[in-house]
């Protein structure tokens, strides 16, 4: 595989891509990162899943949490909430912090955010390319049921100050109708031998980068075969809150559900083929009788040997669907 495009979000897929690029060293790969979860906070923009991308790669992640700064301290958030900040619950990490600063600099001086997440990546070299899902403010939002009464809410109020807690009456990506995909994009998808899913929150992750006008048409009418990775094991995600949205929006949360959520590309979706645990080997015969190739693997990502195998499963499933193009 010459070129390896990757849609990706959260700590799963900054993990799955850690795979692909130990499988892969001296291959072209490319990320597009979701940033719906984008938002300011504090006066500064806080790209959540690019930075948990920049940080696991570029050996800066902190490895408990696996999203942060290694070796955080959080004074600055200690003095905001001594002063009553009501958006204190967002927990601005010191170290983090700087990163915050300077891409906000950065874009009020004009520059895009693709332009700044490059100049990030100058001191991280994650040995790969990130690039935005877009340059324009794009919000996933969330209509939900708070001990306050029913809230309009950012999906990182939701997740961090509720603990996704709360049922949700119905969720959007604000701003996603006049948004563009970010220079880049596009020509790493025409560009592609592969196109993976990697194992990234369906409903925050995957579906705002879908969601970018275009998008969805990009990838049916991609020449390289776009495969995915199951986010949920056994009826229950690994990591992240996949299984909340998935419930909290009257989705099936199954291995098989995500599959029928992406839809296959024969039918109007984008998926060619679909890799599940082995604990989910049962849904195979489904997955395809919807037009989907499918096989059970191993999907936990448990250590470097696992998920570097992960990876070349990925690509050993697309192999025979790039001939089928």
């Amino acid at each position: 595989m010459q070129n390896i495009v990757v849609l990706t979000g959260g700590v799963g897929g900054a993990r799955f891509l850690e795979g692909m690029r130990a499988a892969h060293p001296d291959t072209q790969i490319t990320a597009i990162v979701n940033t719906a979860d984008d938002l300011w906070v504090f006066g500064v923009r806080v790209c959540p899943d690019l930075d948990s991308v920049m940080y696991t790669l570029g050996g800066g992640i902190d490895p408990e949490r696996r999203w942060g700064r290694q070796d955080e301290t959080w004074n600055a958030r200690g003095e905001l909430e001594r002063y009553g900040e009501p958006e204190a619950w967002f927990g601005l990490g010191d170290r983090d912090l700087a990163t915050h600063l300077v891409r906000s600099d950065r874009l009020r001086r004009g520059a895009t955010l693709s332009q700044v997440t490059d100049e990030l990546c100058e001191r991280w070299r994650p040995g790969i390319r990130l690039v935005p899902m877009t340059d324009d403010e794009v919000a996933t939002r969330l209509v939900v049921d708070t001990p306050e009464g029913e809230s309009d809410v950012h999906f990182q109020e939701y997740w961090i100050r509720y603990r996704a807690q709360v049922p949700i009456r119905s969720l959007r990506y604000e701003g996603i109708e006049s948004a563009a995909p970010a220079p880049g994009v596009i020509e790493a998808v025409e560009g592609a031998d592969v196109i993976v899913v990697a194992p990234s929150n369906p409903i925050v992750s995957i579906a705002p980068i879908l969601a970018v006008p275009g998008m969805r048409e990009l990838l049916r009418t991609a020449a390289a075969p776009v495969v995915g990775v199951s986010p949920i094991i056994a009826g229950g995600h690994v990591r992240g809150m996949a299984d909340q949205l998935l419930g909290g929006l009257g989705l099936e949360v199954s291995a098989a559900g995500v599959a029928e959520f992406h839809g296959a590309r024969s039918g109007g979706g984008v998926l060619d083929g679909w890799l599940v645990d082995t604990a989910d080997a049962g849904t195979v015969s489904r997955i395809e009788s919807a037009g989907i190739a499918a096989r059970a693997v191993p999907l936990y990502m448990s250590d470097d040997d696992t998920t570097r195998a992960l990876a070349e499963d990925a690509l050993e499933l697309a192999r025979p669907l790039a001939g089928e193009r």
